[in-house]
């Protein structure tokens, strides 16, 4: 069947509040704010069945995870794992972040620019790195968890794991085959949910799928007007794919047929726009096609002034001769392409139509364009389509175009993109897919037809 994992960093903490480094040391606990996450993410759970839960032994870990099962009332208790312990970084945990940069300047630098690169001394005088370490660490549980909870298994699960910022970013690198040169790719905020969907492959292997990444809008009650994670220096991108056309609810190939939306398709625009009315744009760009600029327009009723521009290389894939189809009419004339489609799209070259490397090429340029465009302190909404998107975070991850069903983008689904040492150095997914403007804190967008 399948396994969907749920990944909760801990609330915040005491060392958090003051900015000191945690590490694995034992000395942080869960501040009032951060109790209230971990019943706040309960709550939003509460309607998600959770077979089993495990947690970091830390106990501001273990208490997140304990007051989040309690609120989800399901009766679980939290399994600990030492395997989701923090990373080590014992000879600076306790000091503050401005004490460690101070007096660690060149190791504090790499920390930040390349953490994979990082040696530290243990006591003893060895040294170590600590992000390698965490890795191993990381693969350990993965391998574990997969073992007791398989994703061939005959029935559906649904597991807990709450850790750390380290921790878990790893895990989210072991899942999707990525190196640790990744780790600042990714940003996991306290009391974050990200919702991973592990389906077996014929071939005895795990697929994996990112439904959705660092989601905090449960934190803050009320999803009009959402706040999304706090946004720092450099300029951010806001990504969100069209609302859904009746070809999306059909599971049509679409393309680049010009279908607009549905009575639904103009809901889920409408519900964006109030979730990101508060949200300060400078600038909007869309896909030259009519559903991603309704989208746009219905995102931007409550931003009256801001500029729409429409960028060609953001048009929805060309899928030629299957534009307009069902998949099974496809299966009948090209079974053994859509095979290969859903099996290795790298591969596929759509009959009269584009490859994934077409679109991959052509939407990062777009998209880089855009970013480089951008003042420090701009924020730009751009609307587009499913493998549009796919691509351009694909890349921006470090996957490759034969990854392109690693990633989830529902309609209306809405993904953020900072860029904190500028365009021209690697960005920070800092939250991909949030649909809970939608209904609830999973993706129930319609599956559709790429």
């Amino acid at each position: 069947m399948s396994l969907r994992i749920l990944l909760v960093r801990h609330g915040l903490s005491s060392f958090n509040l003051e900015h000191r480094i945690q590490g694995r040391d034992d000395l942080s606990s869960l501040t009032e704010e951060g109790v209230k996450q971990a019943l706040a993410t309960g709550e939003a759970l509460r309607d998600v069945p959770i077979t089993a839960a495990y947690s970091s032994p830390l106990r501001r870990a273990h208490d997140t995870a304990t007051a989040l099962l309690a609120a989800h009332g399901g009766g679980l208790e939290p399994q600990l794992d030492d395997d989701l312990m923090e990373v080590d970084l014992a000879p600076w945990s306790g000091l503050l972040s401005t004490d460690v940069q101070e007096r660690f300047p060149e190791a504090y630098h790499t920390w930040k620019q390349h953490p994979e690169q990082l040696q530290l001394q243990r006591g003893d005088g060895s040294s170590y790195a600590p992000i390698p370490e965490l890795m191993d660490q990381a693969r350990r549980f993965v391998d574990r968890l997969l073992a007791q909870h398989s994703p061939a298994s005959s029935s559906a699960q649904t597991v807990l794991v709450v850790g750390h910022n380290a921790i878990l970013r790893c895990l989210l690198l072991s899942l999707l085959g990525l190196d640790a040169t990744c780790f600042r790719r990714l940003r996991v905020d306290n009391a974050s949910l990200s919702v991973l969907n592990l389906s077996a492959e014929p071939d005895g292997g795990v697929s994996v799928q990112i439904e959705s990444l660092n989601g905090t809008t449960h934190l803050h009650g009320e999803v009009c007007g959402g706040r999304l994670p706090a946004k720092g220096a450099g300029p951010r991108l806001l990504l969100v794919r069209h609302g859904e056309t009746d070809w999306n609810r059909q599971g049509r190939f679409q393309g680049q047929i010009d279908i607009p939306l549905n009575e639904n398709g103009r809901a889920q625009a409408a519900a964006a726009g109030d979730f990101l009315r508060k949200v300060a744009f400078q600038r909007a760009y869309t896909s030259s096609m009519s559903r991603p600029r309704q989208t746009a327009e219905g995102i931007l009723r409550h931003h009256p002034g801001v500029p729409l521009t429409s960028v060609r290389d953001l048009v929805e894939i060309g899928h030629g001769e299957w534009e307009g189809c069902l998949e099974s009419e496809i299966s009948q004339g090209w079974g053994e392409l859509l095979a290969a489609w859903k099996s290795a799209p790298e591969t596929v070259q759509m009959p009269d139509g584009e490859t994934i490397h077409d679109v991959w090429d052509r939407s990062l340029r777009g998209w880089n364009t855009i970013a480089a465009s951008l003042h420090s302190d701009e924020t730009a909404l751009v609307v587009a389509h499913d493998a549009v998107n796919k691509t351009i975070l694909c890349a921006l991850l470090g996957l490759s175009p034969g990854d392109i069903w690693a990633v989830k983008q529902g309609n209306g689904g809405v993904t953020v993109i900072d860029y904190p040492h500028g365009p021209d150095q690697p960005p920070v997914v800092v939250c991909l897919n949030q649909t809970a403007h939608l209904g609830g804190v999973l993706d129930r967008t319609a599956a559709g037809a790429l």
